[in-house]
């Protein structure tokens, strides 16, 4: 029973408390919370090298291509996402529109600038510092602009030409001064993290979440249990890069790099699961071919390498909705709750 934009009462089949209101008839199809997507680039299309859109500066252009990105999200299933780096604040605006009805498309937290160091991963779009009194400056900034989460870059990538994805980048002491700044403001902390020193180092550092988790081992896996570390894999990025290659335009840089990588990537997925790791769902939706409405891809590609389909629409539903801090609110089909619903 949905009142206003709520879950009033939610009861066996018949037994709903009587009243004016209408029937929906849902038979044959199963309701689901909606989708929470805890890893997006929503002014990122995924292009075959997205770097070369962000690079021509067209503001408008951007702006007008999220719009479009919102609309696939919440087609797709998606009723909710954490944005994880955009261009001069672009995602704080478009977050600020959509809450106040001015945009349609899914309600989200967003990061603002990523931080990296000079010439890390991301640096075209993110805010570059270097040094532990720098990099805490660059996560006051977001906090000041208003980022609901701060991202930070503790190695590099395969999207960034000249990075390697296990090298480390950021170093612990720069990265626990950003996630002081973000828990001393009552925000949460995320770090791209591939290698092991960078992942290790952002474990040390406090992180909430890893993005990513390339090259997870036993000392990392059991470091994220006692912390109570999120891994937010997102299989379906290097699957992406793979499936279409360099014959279907992505840079050879980023196929070769992702080529080293992809059976480490999974590999690491499934340590993570059998030991028990909490894991949300993320897509790292706007990277090569990795569209805005392929979330169904990551549930998939969970569920291939370990995961049941119950605890993948978990990951994509109650475990996302904490690691956003969000939980009260969504991510169940629960009284009080908001709802959103979606039916498959």
């Amino acid at each position: 029973l949905i009142g206003g934009e709520g879950i009033r009462n939610v009861s066996p089949a018949g037994t709903i408390p009587s009243g004016d209101h209408e029937t929906v008839d849902m038979k044959g199809m199963t309701l689901l919370p909606g989708l929470i997507n805890a890893h997006v680039h929503i002014t990122m299309d995924p292009f075959t090298d997205p770097r070369i859109a962000m690079a021509e500066g067209n503001r408008t252009k951007l702006v007008i291509t999220a719009m479009g990105n919102l609309r696939k999200q919440l087609l797709s299933g998606v009723t909710y996402f954490r944005d994880l780096g955009a261009p001069d604040y672009m995602d704080l605006e478009l977050r600020n529109c959509v809450r106040e009805g001015l945009v349609p498309g899914p309600e989200f937290l967003a990061a603002g600038k990523m931080i990296t160091m000079t010439g890390g991963h991301g640096h075209n779009i993110g805010r570059e510092c270097d040094g532990p009194d720098e990099v805490r400056k660059a996560a006051r900034e977001q906090v000041r602009a208003g980022a609901d989460v701060i991202k930070i870059m503790a190695t590099g990538g395969v999207m960034t030409p000249g990075n390697e994805p296990g090298a480390p980048q950021l170093t612990l002491e720069e990265m626990r001064a950003a996630v002081e700044e973000a828990h001393k403001a009552g925000r949460k902390s995320a770090a791209h993290a591939q290698g092991k020193q960078g992942i290790r180092d952002a474990l040390l550092a406090g992180i909430d979440s890893i993005e990513h988790g390339i090259a997870l081992d036993d000392e990392l896996v059991e470091l994220m249990i006692e912390n109570g570390v999120y891994l937010v894999p997102t299989l379906a990025a290097p699957h992406f890069i793979i499936e279409h290659g360099a014959a279907g335009g992505v840079p050879e840089f980023a196929v070769e790099k992702t080529k080293r990588i992809l059976e480490l990537h999974y590999s690491s997925f499934e340590r993570a699961r059998k030991a028990g790791v909490t894991i949300a769902m993320g897509t790292d939706a706007g990277t090569p071919f990795n569209r805005h409405d392929g979330t169904p891809v990551e549930l998939k590609l969970m569920v291939k390498y370990g995961m049941s389909p119950y605890e993948a629409i978990m990951a994509a539903t109650e475990v996302s909705a904490e690691l956003l801090g969000i939980a009260d609110r969504y991510g169940s089909l629960t009284e009080g709750k908001v709802a959103d619903i979606i039916a498959v």
